[in-house]
């Protein structure tokens, strides 16, 4: 039994005691019974009242927890509705009072959300508001009469960051490209004269609105005046190269040059001004020695033929370049042709630089060939050899490898540009070939000379020894020592003098006809042939013809024939000399 019956039940045995103790003092008074009636339905009434009176305001308690929950349940619908959550649901069976005071907290719960939401939902606002100022952009659509949800605070939170990373991307931007501005402006030496120049430049960085449309203004503003700039850089350049063209023409001293040196760097206006004010005054010197600055020009314009290899007819086909004639269209006709061979050689600079690189080579290759035929060399001092012969060698790889490289090159650039690739006025690999087949032919010719003059050298040592003499006087026989043998000494027939006559054969023993030539030493018809020329003369000679490696095999297995021939005759002159003088 619940303890609110018990004390029910108590309360109905203590009204019972109450009544029997006033029944107890009402017969001991003496109250009739008619009172005794009387005074028992006033006790009842009063008790009945005071029971209805409790029970009135109990209803009435009950009353308004029936109508509090319906209210909590209408309002509590309501905020679910509106902070877009679930209808809150009782969990499990509950009395009156417990329900309604769950709902009353639920109520009182989902009006602070609700008002926790619309207090975030008026602070995005105004953040998207100052955003959306600099920025330039429409607000945020969102309905701020209803309550957001939190997918819809969440996603204006996100809204709000992407703006923050515009504004601060796009302000980043504007202070970089504002820096540069003024930079440009100052070295330009341009005042503002647009208002928005003048925003840009003058007002506040905050107060600057950016928008994208503003943010492309700056961005153009910047380009022209880059493109100012950037002119105004290749006048300034194409005045300071204008300057130091004029002053070699000009020969003006170096002095001076370094005086005016000094104001020439830069590109602003100062700067500029200064250049073309030089530029006017070397202009006017210019005409002022008209001839001198034709004549440098000309110095140039051979420069630049040499460096595009044209050849002499194509220099020749310049008529002005030889006029006397100093005036100012032939000065014009000159200036044109350096400009128009400056422009040729900046097209074809790569194939030309090749061209030039295989014309250092083959000039080194033919200075090797030509120190590989020098007896010199053997001498090798410092390890010389080695190292050209090295040189050589990796010379004699290079060049055709180079010589191919630029074939395919130029006809590569003769497709493109529907034109003939010319060095010295013919196309490059007939020249190279020219090249070639003039280093085979004087290679030819200097092997034919040493060829014949190895021959004379080689006979002329054969008939007169390794040191041949002009006869001067008629040599007698002198007396010997016995065992010894006299060398014979050769007569020159080089002097010029005429042959000694048949009938003179007799008194003249020295000289003997053999195959056309008179030789001293023999007799005629009688006497056995002498050589007068020792061994080892012709082995010196032949000691230094090996070192000469210029020299044919076809040479040396010719040497080598003779002085085996001239060893075998000398023998035999040396018994015939010596049976001579016995008898």
């Amino acid at each position: 039994m619940r303890r609110s019956e018990v004390l029910a039940e108590e309360s109905i045995v203590c009204l019972q005691k109450a009544l029997n103790h006033l029944r107890e003092i009402w017969e001991l008074i003496g109250i009739p019974e008619d009172q005794r009636l009387q005074r028992t339905e006033v006790v009842k009434k009063h008790i009945k009242d005071l029971l209805d009176m409790m029970i009135a305001e109990e209803e009435s308690l009950k009353e308004r927890l029936i109508k509090s929950i319906s209210i909590c349940q209408k309002e509590l619908n309501t905020l679910c509705s509106e902070l877009h959550v679930e209808p809150f649901q009782e969990e499990g069976e509950t009395t009156i009072l417990q329900l309604e005071k769950d709902l009353r907290t639920q109520v009182e719960l989902m009006r602070k959300q609700k008002k926790e939401r619309k207090q975030e939902l008026k602070l995005l606002q105004e953040q998207d508001r100052e955003l959306c100022e600099v920025l330039c952009m429409p607000h945020y659509d969102i309905d701020s009469t209803c309550v957001p949800s939190l997918d819809e605070l969440n996603q204006f939170r996100q809204h709000l960051a992407t703006l923050k990373e515009k504004k601060a991307s796009r302000r980043e931007e504007f202070v970089t490209i504002k820096r540069q501005i003024i930079l440009c402006m100052e070295e330009l030496d341009h005042t503002p004269d647009t208002s928005f120049e003048r925003d840009v430049v003058c007002e506040d960085e905050d107060a600057f609105c950016l928008s994208l449309e503003n943010i492309t203004t700056l961005q153009k503003l910047l380009r022209q005046l880059e493109m100012r700039k950037s002119q105004n850089e290749a006048v300034c350049e194409g005045l300071r190269a204008q300057i130091r063209e004029l002053w070699d023409r000009l020969q003006i001293p170096e002095e001076e040059r370094e005086a005016v040196a000094m104001s020439m760097t830069g590109s602003n206006a100062k700067v500029r001004k200064a250049l073309q004010l030089e530029a006017d005054r070397l202009e006017e010197l210019k005409m002022q020695n008209m001839k001198k600055v034709i004549e440098a020009i000309r110095v140039e314009l051979a420069q630049y033929w040499d460096r595009c290899f044209y050849s002499q007819e194509q220099r020749q086909a310049f008529a002005p370049y030889f006029a006397e004639d100093y005036t100012e269209s032939l000065l014009q006709l000159h200036d044109a042709e350096i400009v128009q061979l400056k422009n040729y050689y900046e097209v074809h600079k790569e194939l030309f630089e090749g061209v030039q690189k295989w014309e250092e080579n083959w000039r080194l290759f033919l200075e090797f060939e030509r120190k590989a035929s020098d007896p010199s060399r053997f001498t090798n001092r410092g390890g010389n050899l080695l190292k050209e012969e090295k040189q050589r060698a990796k010379l004699q790889k290079t060049l055709p490898k180079l010589e191919e490289e630029l074939k395919t090159r130029i006809e590569m650039w003769e497709q493109e540009q529907s034109t003939a690739f010319l060095v010295n006025g013919q196309k490059f690999m007939e020249y190279v070939t020219e090249q070639w087949e003039a280093h085979r032919l004087e290679r030819e010719r200097a092997k034919q000379e040493r060829q014949l003059k190895n021959k004379k050298q080689t006979e002329t040592e054969i008939l007169y020894g390794s040191a041949p003499r002009t006869p001067s006087k008629r040599r007698v026989l002198a007396p010997s020592t016995p065992g010894k043998v006299r060398k014979p000494v050769v007569t020159s027939t080089c002097s010029g003098k005429k042959t000694p006559r048949a009938n003179r054969l007799g008194a003249n023993k020295e000289n003997l006809e053999l195959s056309g030539s008179f030789l001293s030493g023999g007799y005629p018809g009688s006497a056995p042939l002498q050589r007068n020329f020792s061994i080892n003369s012709v082995a010196s000679t032949y000691s230094e013809f090996a070192k000469d490696p210029s020299l044919s095999d076809s040479s040396t297995v010719r040497l080598q024939r003779e002085l085996s021939k001239a060893s075998k005759s000398d023998a035999t002159s040396r018994i015939l000399n010596s049976t001579n003088i016995q008898s």
